[in-house]
């Protein structure tokens, strides 16, 4: 049981790695200063051409007693059904961000998600990798 769960491990830090590979493309080639909608088209064209398989823009429902409310929440991308990534294009990260990708990750059951902020001036320094239960 150990063993699947390590193995289960590195497979998603595999992935994140992947990821964050495809985002670190994204953002050298065409930089910060553009809107997030901009960011998740390109960085949905780098996963493919890796040829990892996801869904984009993705409803969230939120269970409350016992009763699904739409309320209109969308996950930006959601890599292989394991990855929850949330793109921003701001000036900086805050608490708030990383509660909301918590909260994703939490209703949807997900134990990893990656923020990226592709406003950064250094891609590397506005990436927070982001878990629940890992």
């Amino acid at each position: 049981m150990l063993a699947n769960v390590e193995s289960e491990r590195e497979r998603t830090n595999s992935l994140t790695e992947k990821i964050i590979g495809c985002a670190i493309e994204v953002h050298s080639t065409i930089g910060p200063g553009l809107l997030e909608s901009a960011y998740e088209e390109c960085l949905c064209y780098e996963l493919a051409q890796n040829g990892l398989r996801f869904e984009r823009q993705v409803p969230l429902p939120v269970f409350y007693k016992g009763v699904n409310l739409d309320c209109g929440y969308r996950m930006d991308i959601i890599v292989k059904n394991i990855v929850i990534v949330e793109i921003k294009a701001v000036e900086r990260i805050i608490p708030v961000h990383e509660a909301q990708l918590l909260s994703y990750l939490k209703l949807y059951d997900r134990s990893v998600g990656l923020l990226l902020n592709f406003h950064a001036a250094r891609l590397r320094d506005g990436i927070r990798r982001i878990v629940n239960n890992f």
